[in-house]
């Protein structure tokens, strides 16, 4: 396993986008699997620390992270930071109560995961989320700013991935944690679920119909909402020339579809702001119908991203300025 790094908040590419759609189905596909075995749905908050090894990564880490966001602490029996770091991770995991898993790995014992994170020194902090690697900190860190980070990352496992996060009982058994019993199925599940295979399979215009399906009867759907962004932007990049459209877009700063053509390239890229940026420059210099078109793909790259990230609403105020 090779981690990637990645912004906790609105950075978009092919992986992440089908991560946010396939991370609540495998979670619940592990939920009903629990409640057919006859789990309770419940762990001791003795499970939210664990220690973890290159064998058991990927079941302890990557599959966990399509239930919670699992929160990596990188220590050594030799260093001295990580003797103050680590226990503050632990209070935390348990007064968090279920909202991430704190997973310990001795870098002694677990080389190859060191250099698979590229750790240069420890303590090192990661976190895995919905199967993707994001660093949080390096080093001492007050416990102001650990709070801080946690914070974010429970907001974008929440938001971003649909994870909620772990059901904690004080008086359960310490290794008998059993995935939540399965919830009563939606009214709007299977098309949902149509919607997850059809990006599975590569159909991003089956993925784009099956979630207008879902909006067509609950317009409020913010899960529908979010994927119909998603998979409308990667059916738009799909195809594409990357250094035609950039080519297009510098020689033509005037030309409406250019600028929005590499709108969209620069967010599937990651580059959020340059996205933002380029198209509220383009409103700033448009009038008519060719500022409305840009204006609504602009409200369109925000529902991919999410309207709580900060990028959004600084680009919300932006816009505003250049439309009044």
């Amino acid at each position: 396993m090779q981690p990637r790094n990645m912004s906790m908040s609105g950075v978009v590419d092919l992986a992440a986008v089908k991560a946010a759609q396939e991370a609540k189905a495998k979670a619940e596909q592990a939920r009903a699997q629990a409640a057919r075995e006859g789990g309770t749905g419940a762990i001791s908050p003795a499970d939210l620390v664990i220690d973890v090894d290159e064998a058991g990564f990927e079941r302890d880490v990557l599959q966990r992270s399509a239930e919670v966001p699992v929160v990596i602490d990188f220590w050594a029996e030799w260093c001295e930071p990580c003797k103050q770091l680590s226990p503050v991770l632990e209070r935390l995991a348990v007064e968090y109560n279920g909202r991430f898993l704190l997973a310990k790995i001795d870098v002694d014992a677990n080389q190859m995961l060191m250099q698979q994170f590229g750790i240069q020194g420890i303590p090192a902090v990661f976190a895995v989320v919905a199967g993707q690697a994001l660093p949080l900190f390096q080093g001492a860190a007050g416990e102001a700013q650990i709070r801080q980070t946690l914070d974010q990352l429970v907001q974008v496992g929440e938001q971003r991935f649909g994870l909620t996060g772990l059901t904690v009982d004080p008086e359960a058994e310490p290794g008998g944690a059993q995935a939540a019993p399965e919830r009563p199925a939606g009214p709007h599940d299977g098309l949902l679920e149509a919607a997850v295979q059809a990006l599975d399979s590569g159909d991003l215009s089956g993925a784009v119909q099956a979630y207008k399906n879902v909006l067509n009867e609950d317009p409020g759907n913010e899960e529908a909402k979010l994927g119909l962004a998603q998979a409308e932007l990667l059916q738009r990049v799909q195809g594409v020339d990357p250094q035609q459209v950039r080519r297009d877009a510098a020689d033509k700063p005037a030309d409406v579809q250019a600028q929005i053509a590499a709108a969209d390239l620069d967010l599937v890229g990651g580059h959020v702001e340059d996205a933002f940026g380029r198209l509220i420059e383009t409103v700033q210099r448009t009038v008519g119908d060719d500022r409305d078109t840009v204006r609504v793909r602009l409200l369109e790259l925000f529902e991919v991203v999410g309207p709580d990230d900060p990028r959004v609403i600084a680009a919300r105020r932006a816009l505003a300025r250049a439309l009044f």
